[in-house]
């Protein structure tokens, strides 16, 4: 059964463009996600079964107040920084843990034992300098490693690949008028 559509055509000697391969983080992030689930689910149930309901319920309101508290003491302090940089007329220091904080306070908010925990690290001072230098070594080396023209000049020019596999090379020009 024929729709009409015309089926692209690829000479013979070029073999047709292949799909990209998928990163690992979109592979490996859904069975992540999925694992610590169920690891949490587990562990909840465990802690049920070793005490009670109430204290596993208690343990998981303490967890959203503390995450609260710890959310908007550090956004208060974010906020803080801001303003008293703005008003020097510079720009707010780097590496004040605001970012981190708030961060372990989400992960308190969120119900489970395992984020609870990480949370609680994540608010630890010796935790955040290591978190922080990792992540900030981290984003450096994947800038180096970017090729140059591929984060800038991704907006600067257009590309249209048309169905027989040509490029055409292009200049976006926008007309602004009242």
């Amino acid at each position: 059964m024929t729709t009409g559509a015309p089926i692209p055509s690829y000479p013979a000697s070029a073999p047709p463009p292949a799909r990209p391969r998928r990163s690992r983080l979109r592979t490996f992030l859904p069975l992540g996600l999925a694992a610590w689930l169920v690891l949490e689910i587990w562990l909840l149930t465990a802690v049920a079964g070793a005490t009670n309901g109430l204290v596993v319920f208690l343990l998981l309101v303490a967890g959203v107040v503390l995450g609260s508290v710890v959310v908007k003491r550090a956004g208060r302090r974010a906020f803080r920084n801001l303003n008293e940089a703005l008003q020097r007329g510079g720009s707010p220091s780097r590496g004040s843990g605001n970012g981190l904080m708030m961060l372990g306070g989400l992960l308190l908010m969120i119900p489970g034992l395992v984020s609870d925990a990480v949370g609680l690290l994540l608010l630890l001072p010796p935790v955040q300098k290591a978190v922080s230098r990792s992540a900030e070594r981290t984003v450096e080396r994947k800038l180096r490693e970017a090729t140059p023209g591929s984060l800038g000049d991704a907006f600067q020019q257009a590309r249209i690949h048309r169905p027989d596999g040509k490029v055409v090379q292009g200049e976006v020009i926008r007309d602004e008028q009242p």
